[in-house]
């Protein structure tokens, strides 16, 4: 913890006081080297979507008391200027408009629009059980879909079947989950929301149909490891001979349309 004065206002800024603060596995994949950003480096402070409450403000357009959000970082306090905050619209709770209506919530919609998945079609998440990983296989049953999961262990497969209404999950720590994976997909996989890279990455592409969809949103496999997989073996040829699209994306390129995915996950939750 380090601490520090409060410096004096500065005049095309506000002061915020920070209250949730949004806690994501790219903060780990961002101390590991640049990427969309800068590296974070020991001692620096870290980066997070956060919201928050004007205390002090400069602007007769941000008012002391109203809620705005932004890249806050870990910290009580922030200084920013006017034009690196938005003002805040809180549809129901702070904890949902962090969550569910915030970049957790935005990722998975984004992402599934990316797949432009249809009704009937078979989905499978890996990490199906964290926070992008639950709300992609719940969209995608509101879609009409199959919806199959990759998780860590038997509980988060049963609470995703039984909690979320997955089709199917499978544990990849099991052995036999690759063969397992196959008997609840014999009808292979349309699309594979990938957030975790490596051998998972390369499992599901020995079960993806002719011409699927891969969207890579995250790779938690490489973010703790100094022993990086730089790609999956045979990946050259098994998207040439699926005929496979392969998309990475990042929610911020979608920040002009957050009032939309805002508005229709409000809708579902209603």
């Amino acid at each position: 913890m380090k601490s520090s004065e409060i410096i004096e206002l500065p005049s095309d800024c506000v002061l915020i006081e920070v209250t949730y603060i949004s806690i994501d596995a790219a903060n780990r994949a961002w101390m590991q080297g640049p990427t969309y950003r800068e590296q974070i480096l020991p001692g620096d402070l870290m980066g997070g979507y956060a919201l928050g409450k004007i205390i002090k403000s400069n602007s007769s357009s941000f008012k002391v008391g109203e809620h705005v959000e932004g890249d806050l970082g870990w910290q009580k306090y922030a200084i920013k200027k006017f034009n690196q905050v938005t003002k805040a619209i809180i549809k129901d709770t702070e904890s949902l408009h962090m969550s569910v209506f915030g970049l957790t919530g935005r990722t998975a919609y984004f992402g599934l629009e990316i797949a432009n998945i249809k009704p009937f079609q078979t989905i499978l998440v890996s990490a199906a059980a964290g926070a992008v990983g639950n709300m992609v296989g719940q969209i995608a049953k509101l879609k009409g879909c199959k919806v199959v999961g990759v998780t860590g262990s038997e509980e988060k497969s049963h609470w995703l079947i039984n909690e979320l209404g997955f089709d199917g999950a499978v544990t990849y720590k099991n052995k036999n989950y690759r063969k397992k994976l196959r008997e609840i997909c014999p009808e292979k996989i349309d699309v594979y929301f990938d957030n975790v890279g490596g051998k998972i990455f390369e499992t599901a592409l020995f079960s993806m149909k002719n011409f699927g969809k891969i969207i890579c949103c995250g790779a938690l496999s490489q973010y703790d490891t100094s022993n990086f997989s730089n790609s999956p073996r045979g990946v050259p040829g098994l998207i040439v001979t699926k005929r496979l699209s392969v998309k990475g994306f990042i929610v911020l390129d979608f920040d002009d349309r957050k009032k939309e995915a805002e508005d229709n996950i409000h809708q579902w939750i209603k």
